[in-house]
């Protein structure tokens, strides 16, 4: 595949991103409210599928991170909420690092 070919796809697969973002409206998961109803099933979740609820947030802060999408402020609080302070800061901090290169890449 050429440069230019794989430059395309590139933002094409980020258009993709953030249009399905917007048609989806799924800014409303990334809001405190919803995050304060849903806390005792994520709660459950999470003693069920610790190492599962730990990816699944990693891939969803780097996301949000390296695309420039508003709630990686409300992310950070709901990791503090959901893991305790020590699980939180590390996944926080090691998605937010990861999360920031991909940016800095695109």
């Amino acid at each position: 595949m050429s440069l230019n070919i794989k430059k395309l796809l590139i933002v094409a697969v980020i258009a993709a991103v953030i249009l399905a973002y917007l048609l989806f409206d799924l800014d409303q998961y990334l809001r405190l409210d919803f995050l304060q109803q849903q806390l005792a099933a994520i709660h459950r979740f999470y003693a069920q599928n610790t190492l599962s609820s730990w990816l699944i947030f990693m891939a969803v802060y780097i996301a949000v991170t390296a695309l420039s999408i508003p709630g990686a402020a409300i992310m950070t609080l709901a990791a503090g909420a959901i893991f305790g302070l020590t699980v939180g800061v590390v996944l926080v901090s090691f998605a937010s690092a990861i999360g920031a290169t991909l940016a800095f890449l695109v």
